[in-house]
């Protein structure tokens, strides 16, 4: 029976040290994204011209976040709204034409990038970006209480562990790929 209670306080501290290991990796880690992927930042097909909004909507940016630009012949710049809606600016707030661009996303909101080569915006070579703002990652979006669902572990002496749903499931299938269960 000792074996069997050793066993289940390893693995409740290992659970423990996985969920602090994880609340440290998200508050310092940032994350770098290819731009399009393998397709880079070229002028779209012409039935594609929603690719990079696509593309961009499928992420979850995080303040501190890099996102590259990989390309020829062409540019990136990030624009105001406006200049974005008018695929023209003569004041961006950022340009590059180096082939590959690494762009930081240092704030919450929205990053309006196109390209600086005549004409390629108009072809769909746009992108909006939203960066989350810590109040988007901690909240449900099926919930519009602040209040968040918990669960609650009931660890080795009874003490107890409280982790959002989320963080549950996440420690779960990190457990269950380490072969804690």
């Amino acid at each position: 029976m000792a074996s069997h209670s050793s066993f289940s306080s390893t693995r409740t501290h290992t659970i423990l040290v996985i969920f602090i290991s994880s609340l440290q990796l998200s508050s310092v880690s940032s994350f770098e994204y290819q731009v399009g992927d393998e397709i880079g930042w070229v002028v779209p097909h012409a039935n594609q011209t929603k690719f990079y909004n696509d593309w961009a909507s499928e992420k979850r940016f995080k303040v501190g976040d890099t996102i590259r630009f990989k390309y020829r012949k062409d540019s990136v710049m990030e624009v105001s709204e406006t200049d974005y809606k008018k695929c023209t600016s003569r004041r961006p707030n950022f340009f590059s034409n180096t082939g590959n661009t690494v762009f930081t996303l240092d704030r919450s909101g929205y990053f309006y990038f196109i390209s600086g080569a005549s004409g390629h915006c108009d072809k769909g070579q746009q992108m909006v970006v939203k960066v989350m703002s810590l109040d988007d990652h901690n909240s449900s979006p099926t919930s519009s209480s602040s209040a968040s669902a918990s669960v609650a572990l009931i660890c080795h002496r009874h003490h107890h562990l409280l982790f959002t749903i989320p963080t549950f499931h996440f420690l779960l299938h990190l457990a269950s790929r380490i072969g804690i269960f």
